[in-house]
């Protein structure tokens, strides 16, 4: 696999451009207890999860943190679960200690499925009409063929994006859609995820933090009021208690020409106040960056760890962090 330090994504992303995102594995979950099961061990209400409506979730460890972060989409009595290669091994052999107890449910890799990721909604209107006006906020989902269209979170610029969720041949149609002229690499979707604030768990972050950390309940990604799984006394005492005290912003960075490695501590001064979680190097010799920082640190000079001479420009989110207006001197 590439490494992604070494890719540039264009800056500005393209208006309207797709791409194969393929570093992600969609993974099956069938039988009589699927929604038995992920009920007690993701942070979404399966009964929300509908063909209309495919909501971000996280499972945790039993101390909340989380070690996947992924999409539920409802397909037929079955439910779609999208996984980091990197990272799903770890995650299936997670679940599996859970799954035993589900006679008769089973959770596969779907091996003809693959995740398109689509930015702008010009092409989103020619796969079915009406499109826009029908997915109007993040997470809500069109069924087409045997397919499934989903808008996820804008760019904190504005910019639309979607995801298909191509399960086997597309049409002659749909293909004639997604022509090579327009196709765009990986690193620019990897950049429109950073622009959105959506975290990717890697191996460095993996167990590394509570979801709310990462924003997930900005992004619809925890359900405060379901009933127990695993991880939820954590997350929910943190969240009825207000103990949030660092969370997800988005940085840039001028002047590197690699991308900074997760886990990179990020530092005011010469006291670690936070780490990067995902980065991407942009076409123009800067990058940008999500990263876990703590809320009284964040109106600070802040620096990378590696490039300390670099002071790091603060970016708009998509989405309100309430949180992040907390200047408590406490850690999580």
């Amino acid at each position: 696999m590439t490494d992604p330090s070494s890719l540039a994504a264009s800056q500005p992303l393209p208006a309207s451009a797709w791409t194969v995102i393929e570093d992600q594995r969609i993974l099956r979950i069938t039988g009589p207890g699927t929604d038995k099961f992920l009920q007690g061990q993701f942070s979404q209400n399966l009964e929300d999860v509908t063909p209309s409506f495919s909501p971000r979730a996280a499972a945790s460890t039993p101390k909340g943190r989380a070690y996947c972060l992924t999409r539920m989409v409802r397909d037929g009595d079955d439910v779609l679960l999208a996984l980091p290669e990197q990272l799903a091994d770890h995650i299936t052999n997670q679940l599996r200690k859970y799954l035993m107890l589900f006679r008769g449910t089973s959770m596969e890799v779907v091996d003809n499925g693959r995740i398109l990721g689509i930015l702008g909604d010009e092409l989103v209107g020619r796969l079915e009409q009406d499109t826009a006006d029908r997915l109007n906020g993040p997470g809500d989902s069109l069924v087409i063929g045997q397919h499934h269209l989903i808008r996820t979170q804008d760019t904190a610029e504005g910019l639309p994006r979607f995801e298909l969720w191509q399960l086997g041949d597309l049409t002659p149609e749909q293909a004639d859609i997604f022509q090579p002229s327009g196709q765009t690499g990986q690193a620019d979707w990897q950049a429109s995820e950073i622009a959105a604030g959506i975290a990717r768990l890697t191996p460095e972050s993996l167990e590394a933090y509570v979801p709310q950390m990462l924003n997930w309940q900005h992004v619809h990604g925890v359900h405060f009021k379901k009933g127990c799984y695993t991880g939820q006394e954590v997350i929910a005492r943190m969240h009825f208690l207000g103990q949030l005290k660092k969370s997800l912003f988005r940085f840039s960075a001028t002047g590197l020409d690699v991308a900074p490695a997760s886990g990179t501590a990020i530092k005011a001064g010469d006291k670690t106040v936070g780490e990067v979680v995902n980065s991407i190097l942009l076409a123009n010799q800067s990058a940008q960056c999500l990263a876990v920082v703590r809320h009284n640190a964040v109106d600070t000079p802040l620096h990378l760890d590696s490039h300390p001479d670099i002071t790091l420009e603060r970016l708009a989110l998509p989405y309100a962090v309430p949180e992040q207006q907390q200047s408590d001197t406490s850690d999580t």
